[in-house]
């Protein structure tokens, strides 16, 4: 099997210490970035409970912040990563948290586990940005024993805005403000599909903003995100429009 290409922003971006030190910073400092924390945290808890003692893979860890969160729930965590740098700063989160977690570096288009070595799976913000997200997504049904938990942002979406947005000036020259190339999007037949020919069904869905989220970070009112996304979910549009989406997939019955 080819290994991807490396040279790839996905690889070379989050290669670098500096990128390492400020990515928490970068996407989850304010109340909306600590909303996003604690709100994706609770979910992906919510999808793999009981936590207890379950062996948990975190694909694409980075600096460990669900991995660490899962591994507060009392679950067995191990995360795996590509970027060195990461994993640095993870570890010494760890250690000085005091809480264990097994941090290995590996590639999520070839895992270096068995078939089924986990009670679950986790990946978050990996697919988005993955040169071949299929396969990475095989790889995760792969190594799960029952359950997937995943998250992507959707194609009908405010995020493709951005997207697109994102990628026009990847084009021109240009580069987003944290120095990442343009993300991919994902409707939500393709994720079907794409589970179905790795045996397994979406069971559970969590959209969470109307609104982009570089709108709410700037306006950086948690008061404000609550009331607005509140509405807007109350007539339906969260249902129809909401991003990022964080899926649970299950195993099927054989």
């Amino acid at each position: 099997m080819s290994r991807p290409r490396t040279e790839h922003y996905s690889y070379s971006v989050y290669a670098d210490p500096a990128m390492a030190e400020r990515f928490d910073a970068l996407r989850f400092s304010g109340p909306i970035g600590e909303m996003l924390a604690r709100t994706q945290e609770d979910v992906i808890a919510s999808y793999l409970t009981p936590l207890a003692g379950r062996t948990i893979l975190d694909v694409g860890t980075g600096t460990g912040r669900a991995a660490l969160a899962l591994a507060r729930r009392r679950a067995k965590v191990t995360g795996v990563d590509a970027s060195a740098e990461m994993l640095a700063v993870a570890r010494r989160r760890a250690e000085e948290a005091g809480i264990e977690v097994a941090f290995e570096q590996g590639d999520a288009h070839g895992l270096a586990y068995p078939d089924r070595a986990f009670d679950g799976v986790v990946c978050l913000r990996v697919l988005m940005h993955t040169p071949d997200w299929r396969r990475s997504l095989a790889e995760l049904c792969r190594v799960a024993g029952t359950r997937v938990v995943f998250d992507y942002p959707a194609l009908r979406s405010a995020a493709a805005l951005q997207a697109a947005s994102r990628r026009l000036m990847a084009l021109t020259g240009g580069a987003g403000a944290d120095g990442v190339e343009a993300y991919r999007v994902f409707s939500d037949r393709a994720i079907r599909s794409a589970l179905r020919s790795c045996g397994f069904r979406i069971a559970g869905v969590h959209r969470q903003f109307v609104l982009p989220i570089a709108l709410h970070k700037r306006l950086n009112s948690a008061v404000f995100t609550v009331k607005v996304e509140g509405g807007l979910a109350a007539v339906g549009l969260r249902r129809l429009l909401g991003s990022p989406v964080t899926i649970v997939a299950e195993r099927c019955a054989s």
